[in-house]
């Protein structure tokens, strides 16, 4: 096959698009994980206001929503998905799969990054009478800073990968364009581009993660 202008034009849309479902859901998902995660670690039995049975629950139910493969919750979530967006095409469409499927596994990077934090800071902060809102806010975010740039790196990078998937539901994006033209029409060198665009997007994110990681590290001089 020739990469002509039209199909360069195919490429940079798809890129576009795929980028487009990545960010919106990794945003909406860290507004979900994000107080799933601190939920969790706050009501631990060793957290700094434990709820067990509530920790245990939520636990269960995050865990089952990573449990489902992301291509059959695609499908399991059509009418959600219809009623929010309105459209089962595109890229918007795969959005609300994207952010439930990520949500909990955001959910569980932040916990294992407050895990993290050295007790003894947040021992400290508690024997000066700081609220568990304070502790959150002042001591276990700035904290797990470093942390949590490297998870969300992590995890945008597997949104990434869910978002290509979509291709097989006509959802949009580079995954659209590996299935439709290079599995389909058997046409490998599109089927290879893809692949190769997708690895740039990913070491991309994955240095940018890295790096802030690195600037926030107060341990690092």
């Amino acid at each position: 096959m020739t990469f002509d202008a039209t199909t360069i034009q195919m490429l940079i849309t798809g890129i576009g698009e795929s980028l487009f479902m990545t960010l919106t859901s990794s945003v909406f998902s860290y507004l979900i994980g994000i107080p799933l995660g601190i939920i969790l670690i706050v009501t631990d039995k060793d957290g700094i206001h434990p709820i067990p049975w509530l920790q245990q629950v939520l636990g269960l139910v995050i865990n089952l929503f990573r449990s489902i493969p992301f291509i059959i919750l695609l499908i399991m979530v059509i009418p959600v998905t219809k009623m929010i967006v309105g459209t089962l095409l595109g890229p918007k469409a795969v959005i609300p799969p994207l952010v439930i499927a990520a949500a909990p596994y955001v959910a569980r990077v932040v916990e294992s990054s407050f895990k993290e934090v050295d007790s003894g800071v947040v021992e400290a902060a508690k024997s000066m009478g700081a609220s568990t809102f304070q502790i959150i806010c002042k001591v276990l975010l700035p904290e797990a800073k470093p942390s949590l740039l490297v998870g969300a790196a992590l995890s945008v990078t597997t949104i990434l990968s869910y978002s290509a998937m979509a291709g097989f539901v006509g959802g949009g994006g580079l995954g659209d364009i590996a299935i439709r033209y290079g599995y389909y029409r058997y046409q490998t060198q599109m089927m290879f581009v893809t692949v190769a665009i997708l690895v740039i997007i990913v070491q991309i994110i994955q240095e940018t993660g890295m790096r802030l990681s690195k600037k926030s590290d107060k341990r690092v001089k």
